[in-house]
C-alpha cells in the first residue's frame, strides 16, 4: 500500500532517517515506537505530504483516503460549533456532499437533465452507504464518548480549551473513516474512560492503522505490527509492544552471544597466525588462516539503545507515622455556586501507592493541590501525619522551568544551602543527568527530561509522600517504565494522577475513583479496581434482570388475578342473570299478551265499523253496536294495563342492565 524506498531525511542537522525502506501493506495494524524526537511523527507527514523526503521516494496510491491526527492542532479559531466541526468529517463525504449540491442547482434550472439526475442518484447512494445522513448522530454519540457534555455541542470549537479541541479533532478523524488512519499520541488529554473509548473504537477500525504513543495499553490492545524508529533506521518487529520488547530483547542477546563467539574465533585465529607465522611446514595453514580470518561475517548489528538508559534510583524516604494523611469532609468550590466535589473523606497509609482516577473535571488536580497544601479547601480538612515529608508536582512545573538555568543549578537551588556538589551530582545522576548533561539549559531539554528534572528537584531533599499530577507526560515508554519500577521500588507514600492505564495498573496499589455521584476507595490495583467495576456491572445487571423477571411475574400474577376476577365477574352476572330472568320473560310475556289482545280487539272494530258502514236491510245494528262498545272499553283496559306493564318492564330492564354489566 505505502513503500518507503531508501528515504533520508535531516532536519536541524540531525539525521532523522537515513537510507530506509519499509512497506505498509493493507489492513496492518503497526504501533511506531522509539525516543522522542526520533521521527515518527516526520514518517507520518512524510505520508501525508506535508513533508518530502530528502532522497528516495515514497510511492503511495492516488485513491488512498488518509485521515491524521497530529499533535499540535491549529483550529482554535475556528468559529463552527464543535458539533458541526466533528461531524464535517474528512474522506470523500464533503467532496460528495459539495457535488450533490451542485447537481441540485443544476436540476433547479434544467428538470430533465438526464445525466445530471443519474450522477445524483449514484452519488445518493454512495453518500447515505458512507453514513453522510446521520453524520450528526454519530458525531454527537463520539463526543460523548469523548467526555463532551450534550449542553456543549453547540459550543464554538475555539471556545475550548486545547485538550478538548485535541478531543473534538479525534471524533472528526474517526468519523471520516479513510483507509489509512494515522493518530500521533491520540491519549494526551483525554482521562481513562475517554482512552477505553477510543480503544474500543479503534478495535473495529477495519482500515489500515498507524499509531504513535507511549500509552502502552494502546499500542498492546490496537496492534499487530511494530516499527521501531531510532538512530536514523526503521526496524520492523512482529507482533504489539509488549512482544515487540521480548523479541527486541532476544535480538540483542543474539546479536551479543554471536558478537562474543566471533571474538573468541577471531583470537584463536590470530594466536595461531602469530603462533605459527614464522614456521615454513605451517606456512600453507598460516595463509589459510590469514584468508579465513578476513573472510569472516560481520557481525549482526545489534539494536540501538533506546532514548533513556540506566534506571531512575529514588533515594529512601525519612520515617513517618503509620497514617501519612486523612481527608475528613472536604468539600470545593471555584464559583461559590458549583461543587467539584463534596463530603470527601479517605485516609492514606505509609508506604500506600494511591491512583486516583476519573473523568476529567472531577476534582482530581484540585484534590491532589489541597493535600500538597498549595489551595485551600472549601469546606473540610486535609491533616496530614507525624514526620511526613511532601514533594509535590504538579503537571505545569515541567513548563515553569527557568529556560536560561542549567540542571544542575535547578537542583541546587532547591536543595538545602548545605548539600554538597557531589550529592547534588548523585541525584542528577539518578535521573538520568550524569557527566555534561548536568549542566544542560532548561531551554534545550525534551519534554522527557524537563520532568526527571523536575523529579530531581524533589528527590534532593527526600520526600515519603510523594504527589504526582500526570508524571509521565512527555515521557517516552523507557523514561515510562524506569519511572513505574521506581515508584514501585519506592518504600514512600505515592498519590498520583494519571491517565496511562499500564502505569496505572503496574504502579498503584490503590484506587480512588472519582464521580459525580459517589468517591470511592478500592483498596487493591487498578486490576482489582477493574474486576470490581465488572463486578458491580454483573451485580447491577442480574438485580435489573431479576427486577424485570420480578415485574414480570408479578404483571403475570395481575394478569392471572384479572383474569380470574373477570371469571368471577362473570360467573356473578351469569347468576343474577339467571335470577332476573323470570321477571324478565314474565313481563315480555305479558306484554305480549296485552298487545296481542289490543291489536285484536282493534281488528274486531274495524270490521264492525266495516259493516255498519255497508249495512243493508238485515244488519243487525243494536248487536254490532252493542260489541264495538264492549270492544272499546276491552281495548282502553288492555291499554292502560300495557302502560303500567310496560313501565314496570322499563324500570326492570334498567335494574337488569346494571347488575347484569360487565
Amino acid at each position: 500500500m505505502i513503500d518507503f524506498q531508501n528515504v533520508s531525511k535531516i532536519l536541524g542537522g540531525k539525521t532523522i532517517l537515513d537510507d530506509v525502506s519499509f512497506r505498509i501493506n493493507r489492513g496492518e495494524r503497526i504501533g511506531f515506537v522509539g525516543p522522542n524526537g526520533t521521527g515518527k511523527t516526520t514518517v507520518f507527514s512524510m505520508i501525508c505530504s506535508e513533508i518530502t523526503p530528502d532522497k528516495g521516494s515514497i510511492l503511495i496510491p492516488d485513491k488512498l483516503r488518509i485521515g491524521i491526527l497530529h499533535q499540535q492542532l491549529s483550529i482554535s479559531t475556528r468559529q463552527e460549533d464543535v458539533l458541526s466541526f466533528a461531524a464535517s468529517a474528512g474522506g470523500e463525504l464533503p467532496r460528495i456532499q459539495a457535488r450533490i449540491h451542485e447537481l441540485e442547482k443544476i436540476l433547479q434550472d434544467d428538470s430533465g437533465n438526464t445525466a445530471a439526475l443519474n450522477e445524483l442518484g449514484s452519488l445518493q447512494t454512495q453518500f447515505e452507504h458512507l453514513g453522510g445522513y446521520d453524520s450528526e448522530h454519530r458525531a454527537e454519540a463520539a463526543l460523548a464518548g469523548l467526555g463532551f457534555s450534550e449542553n456543549t455541542f453547540h459550543n464554538p470549537i475555539s471556545s475550548f480549551s486545547g485538550g478538548w479541541q485535541m478531543r473534538a479533532a479525534m471524533a472528526r478523524v474517526l468519523l471520516g473513516n479513510p483507509d489509512i488512519l494515522l493518530l500521533d499520541e491520540p491519549s494526551n488529554y483525554l482521562d481513562i474512560p475517554a482512552v477505553e473509548w477510543l480503544q474500543k473504537q479503534l478495535k473495529t477500525f477495519t482500515g489500515t492503522l498507524l499509531l504513535v504513543s507511549h500509552d502502552r495499553f494502546l499500542l498492546n490492545t490496537l496492534t499487530d505490527l511494530t516499527l521501531e524508529i531510532n538512530g536514523g533506521k526503521v526496524t520492523r518487529y512482529p507482533g504489539n509492544y509488549n512482544k515487540y520488547m521480548v523479541e527486541r530483547e532476544g535480538r540483542i542477546a543474539l546479536a551479543e552471544s554471536i558478537r562474543k563467539n566471533n571474538e573468541k574465533k577471531r583470537d584463536k585465529l590470530k594466536e595461531n597466525i602469530e603462533r605459527f607465522r614464522c614456521k615454513a611446514t605451517k606456512a600453507a595453514q598460516v595463509q589459510m588462516w590469514i584468508k579465513m580470518l578476513d573472510k569472516m561475517d560481520e557481525e549482526p548489528q545489534q539494536p540501538e539503545d533506546l532514548h533513556f538508559q540506566g534506571r531512575i534510583r529514588i533515594p529512601d524516604p525519612p520515617r513517618c507515622g503509620a497514617q501519612v494523611c486523612s481527608v475528613e469532609k472536604l468539600e470545593h468550590t471555584y464559583d461559590g455556586k458549583r461543587f467539584i466535589f463534596r463530603d470527601l473523606s479517605f485516609s492514606v497509609e505509609n508506604g500506600e501507592k494511591l491512583g486516583i482516577v476519573g473523568y476529567n473535571g472531577m476534582g482530581k488536580t484540585t484534590l491532589l493541590r489541597m493535600i500538597a497544601g498549595t489551595l485551600k479547601p472549601t469546606g473540610g480538612e486535609v491533616h496530614i501525619g507525624h514526620n511526613v515529608v511532601i514533594g509535590y508536582q504538579a503537571q505545569e512545573f515541567a513548563e515553569l522551568l527557568p529556560p536560561e538555568q542549567c540542571a544542575y543549578d535547578v537542583v541546587k537551588q532547591a536543595s538545602a544551602g548545605d548539600t554538597p556538589p557531589s550529592r547534588i551530582r548523585e541525584i542528577l545522576g539518578a535521573f538520568g543527568f550524569s557527566g555534561d548533561s548536568a549542566m544542560k539549559l532548561c531551554k534545550v531539554l525534551s519534554g522527557g527530561e524537563k520532568i526527571r528534572l523536575c523529579f530531581a528537584r524533589i528527590f534532593v531533599n527526600p520526600p515519603n509522600l510523594l504527589i504526582l499530577d500526570e508524571p509521565t507526560t512527555h515521557l517516552d515508554i523507557s523514561a515510562r517504565e524506569a519511572l513505574q519500577d521506581a515508584l514501585t521500588k519506592y518504600t514512600g507514600t505515592v498519590c498520583f494522577v494519571s491517565h496511562d492505564l499500564e502505569f496505572l495498573r503496574g504502579t498503584a496499589t490503590t484506587i480512588l475513583e472519582m464521580r459525580r455521584d459517589r468517591i470511592r476507595k478500592y483498596c487493591g490495583g487498578f486490576d482489582y479496581y477493574e474486576e470490581k467495576l465488572a463486578e458491580e456491572e454483573r451485580q447491577a445487571s442480574e438485580k435489573q434482570q431479576k427486577d424485570e423477571r420480578a415485574a414480570a411475574k408479578a404483571a403475570a400474577a395481575k394478569n392471572a388475578a384479572e383474569e380470574l376476577n373477570q371469571k368471577e365477574r362473570r360467573r356473578i352476572k351469569a347468576a343474577r342473570r339467571n335470577a332476573l330472568l323470570p321477571e324478565k320473560r314474565r313481563l315480555e310475556r305479558e306484554l305480549a299478551r296485552l298487545e296481542q289482545l289490543i291489536e285484536k280487539g282493534e281488528a274486531e272494530k274495524a270490521e264492525i265499523n266495516e259493516q255498519l258502514m255497508n249495512a243493508g236491510p238485515q244488519t243487525d245494528f243494536a248487536t254490532l253496536q252493542k260489541r264495538s262498545k264492549a270492544l272499546d272499553y276491552d281495548i282502553s283496559k288492555a291499554t292502560l294495563e300495557w302502560d303500567s306493564v310496560a313501565s314496570e318492564h322499563e324500570a326492570f330492564m334498567r335494574r337488569y342492565e346494571e347488575e347484569t354489566a360487565d
